[in-house]
């Protein structure tokens, strides 16, 4: 009799055992899946953060590059004037003879 009131706490025992370790288990598995969305969220962060960094540099790369041509342009423009220039007189007058006579 002593013994089988022993086999049934210890299977009593047992099944506390089961059950404990299941829901540690269960703890454990909450907690990872947790942190895994955490640490997805964080990552997340990261990229939106290296991605605005990485369009604010291009942003201000494309403006610069943007007033670099603009500056070149009028450079240019001022070139082909002052050479246009000296040959805008004597070709005005050429077409004014030409009219003329």
């Amino acid at each position: 009799m002593e013994l089988i009131k022993k086999i049934k706490q210890t299977e009593t025992q047992a099944q506390k055992i089961i059950e404990q370790a299941k829901a540690d288990a269960a703890e454990q598995n909450e907690e990872e899946r947790k942190n895994r969305s955490r640490l997805l969220a964080e990552a997340e962060q990261k990229r939106k953060k290296a991605l605005e960094a990485a369009v604010a540099e291009a942003q201000s790369q494309g403006l610069a590059e943007i007033e670099k041509l603009k500056t070149q342009a009028e450079k240019d423009r001022q070139k082909l004037r002052s050479r246009v220039a000296d040959k805008m007189a004597p070709a005005v007058e050429k077409v004014m003879d030409y009219l003329k006579g």
